[in-house]
């Protein structure tokens, strides 16, 4: 598996232009947990499991909305750390929360994903 090891203490910063595949925006909008930074996310497919995480990510204390193919995931801290079952059971992606929400919160309760 190939990695980047980063040393130094330089800000990392900038953006990254990745196709928009559902399975490549999902992750995304979860790691979206591990910032209290805006987020804005361009090229996002309008698709049911989309909208399922973005339900997840405000159920998690985040605010975020889409709109013409962006998604804006606010500023502010995630503030809950269990994903309901009603979410969590509508797609498989759902368990790319729980490395965040344990990153932020130091606890994560999420149900076996559905899909």
């Amino acid at each position: 598996m190939d990695k980047l090891i980063i040393e130094g203490g330089a800000r990392l910063k900038g953006e990254v232009t990745v196709s928009g595949a559902k399975n490549a925006v999902l992750p995304i909008l979860a790691a979206t947990l591990l910032t209290d930074e805006p987020c804005l996310i361009k090229n996002v497919p309008n698709l049911r499991d989309t909208n399922s995480m973005l339900k997840l990510l405000r159920s998690l204390g985040k605010a975020a909305e889409l709109d013409k193919g962006k998604v804006m995931v606010s500023r502010g801290r995630a503030t809950n750390y269990l994903a309901e079952y009603k979410l969590v059971s509508t797609m498989r992606a759902s368990f790319c929360v729980l490395g965040p929400l344990l990153g932020k919160l130091h606890r994560a309760k999420v149900s076996l994903p559905g899909g």
